[in-house]
């Protein structure tokens, strides 16, 4: 009897902030003390324990039977429980009123920032006491029949039927076989990068649900940064719309402390009819609008900007070069740094950069540099430069001109662009995401290298005959032809190797001439955690174009090398389905 009236008190409440259009403000109910309602005169949301569900917008409920919006860590094994809700501040940004509604766990506080009018809102997290992890998320599990479709920069496509998912089908980590045997069914092939984000999420014929994360400083890594975005829930068929903040889908390890106070978002939450043409204009207003000034927190809005100019030893402007500003002296690579914030650009074409609306910090910044191909793509180096102080807001760090060391060697051969990527290749980045793409790629190649120097009859093979990737058991041979020796000619030569990525599995004997020179072995482990060949995801988990980024340098003894052809042959001599090598680029001088 008590449940059923509470029931009906419950129901009745519900009703009445269904009915929230009467309300000329947005508004925080408490039904008890795990049970709350927030929304304004557009949306409104029942947020539980964990789970926020009956989301109510334009007279319908766009959760139904589906999980809802929660905050979690570690996959699913942590979803983050709320001990309390208050009205942190309550405001006008504008003219136009807005509360900061805070959600409070143990590992921090969770904020809904609401404007009245607004469909939707902003989101953030502040750390408190959340433990050392990989993965940190905020999402939306929604009404499959509402969202039946997925958007990212990259995709744009009705996400696959709840039916087509048969158990006698699946084939790995959240991969099937098409019932029609034709194709695979995974969540990976929806994945995206992530700092490229304009806005995406999911959608249907009358509402779309977006985000739109106009600043991008509190995610993990760099520009080629990896993540899912939206896919459909196999167990359950909810449309999932992930917010990624701090993941490890594509990459080796990304563990990290976080300190006190660090802070995610804000970022947008977007509802619409499913105009992406309209999401796409809220975007552009978001982006001009970063950072966002209604914010009342000191350290986000205290700011500086970083700018200087990447100029090579060898006297070229570092014309489109990557340009990263991350954790100072670091111990990590690029791509793993996320404790903290982090910010990405790109050189324009005199090597001139500039970083707007970077937080300040007593710590200060490393920035590093590295080609992104196109007019550097025989740049095999890259520059790291320490102690870059952003302490005074509103000021700018300018770092002048800084010169980038390149290889002085003479190059006998390079097969592939230096970009940290497979762009180029067969396969690279065609499709981006796609399922069992490395099993297209031969067991053999012999690729004729262009000869630097004096005349070949042989006619050098095209970029796009070297695949992109390396599964089977087999011999990807280098032709190449030295028409002279110099005199003296030199002790040892030096075999650049860089791989995009690297799923465990695959090991490769190098040879040169016949005569092995190193190994690429599964598992080893270099002066990092992933400067040796530990697991990434990338392969397996559809990625074409990049994974984790390793560069090894194996000595080659000059007396190997000999006036006319020669070869180096990466021989693959233990292989496991859908894993191995992501190829960037192959370069050996003296």
């Amino acid at each position: 009897m008590r449940s059923s009236l509470f029931a009906a008190a419950l129901g009745g409440l519900i009703s009445n902030a269904f009915a929230a259009p009467t309300q000329t403000e947005p508004f925080l109910r408490q039904v008890d003390n795990q049970t709350w309602i927030i929304g304004n005169d557009v949306w409104n949301m029942t947020q539980g324990l964990k789970y926020g569900v009956k989301l109510y917008y334009k007279d319908r409920d766009l959760v139904g039977n589906a999980v809802g919006h929660y905050v979690s860590y570690n996959g699913a094994a942590n979803d983050i429980a709320w001990s309390s809700a208050t009205i942190a501040k309550k405001g006008t940004h504008e003219g136009t009123p807005f509360i900061d509604v805070k959600f409070t766990a143990n590992d921090g506080d969770f904020h809904w920032v609401i404007f009245q009018g607004l469909a939707g809102a902003y989101q953030y997290f502040v750390n408190r006491n959340l433990p050392t992890l990989g993965e940190f998320r905020t999402l939306w599990r929604l009404d499959n029949n509402t969202f039946p479709n997925g958007k990212t920069d990259l995709h744009d496509k009705p996400l696959p039927k709840l039916a087509d998912y048969l158990p006698e089908n699946k084939v790995q980590d959240e991969t099937w076989r098409t019932p029609d045997g034709t194709g695979y069914i995974t969540k990976y092939d929806f994945s995206d990068f992530i700092r490229t984000q304009k806005y995406y999420g999911v959608y249907g014929d009358e509402v779309g649900s977006w985000y739109i994360n106009a600043g991008k400083d509190y995610y993990n890594g760099n520009h080629l940064k990896q993540e899912l975005m939206v896919h459909r829930e196999s167990a359950t068929g909810d449309a999932v719309q992930l917010n990624m903040v701090h993941g490890t889908h594509f990459q080796v390890s990304a563990v990290d402390v976080f300190p006190v106070g660090k802070m995610w978002g804000p970022w947008l939450w977007y509802l619409n009819d499913g105009s992406k043409s309209d999401a796409d204009t809220r975007a552009a207003s978001e982006f001009a609008s970063w950072p966002y000034p209604w914010l009342d927190d000191e350290a986000y809005q205290s700011r500086g900007t970083v700018k200087g100019k990447l100029l090579l030893s060898d006297g070229r402007p570092a014309a489109g070069a990557a340009v990263f500003l991350g954790d100072n002296h670091p111990n990590k690579t690029a791509l793993d740094m996320g404790s903290d914030y982090y910010y990405t650009t790109y050189a324009d074409a005199s090597g001139a950069f500039e970083i707007p609306h970077v937080r300040t910090t007593a710590a200060g910044y490393a920035l590093q540099a590295w080609s992104a191909g196109a007019a550097l793509a025989d740049v095999t180096t890259h520059i790291l430069f320490n102690d870059v102080h952003v302490t005074e807001s509103g000021k700018t760090t300018d770092l002048g001109t800084l010169n980038w060391a390149v290889s002085k060697r003479t190059k006998l051969f390079q097969v592939g662009d230096f970009d940290r990527t497979s762009l180029g290749f067969a396969h690279g980045g065609d499709p981006y995401f796609g399922h069992a793409i490395i099993a297209s790629c031969p067991e053999n190649i012999v690729f004729r290298a262009a000869t630097t120097g004096g005349n070949s009859t042989c006619s050098a093979s095209k970029t796009s005959d070297w695949c992109y990737g390396q599964t089977y058991k087999g011999n990807y041979t280098i032709s190449f032809r030295i028409p002279t020796l110099p005199d003296p000619a030199p002790t040892s030569a030096n075999l650049i190797v860089s791989l995009a990525g690297y799923s465990t599995g695959a090991s490769s004997v190098v040879l040169a001439n016949g005569q092995p020179v190193g190994n690429l072995t599964s598992g080893a482990v270099g002066v990092d955690s992933t400067s040796g060949l530990l697991n990434d995801p990338s392969v397996y988990r559809s990625a074409t174009a990049a994974g984790e980024w390793r560069l090894f340098e194996f000595p080659v003894p000059g007396a190997l090398l000999k006036q006319g052809e020669n070869e180096v042959t990466f021989q693959l001599t233990r292989n496991t389905t859908w894993r191995g090598f992501i190829w960037d680029s192959i370069v050996l001088e003296w």
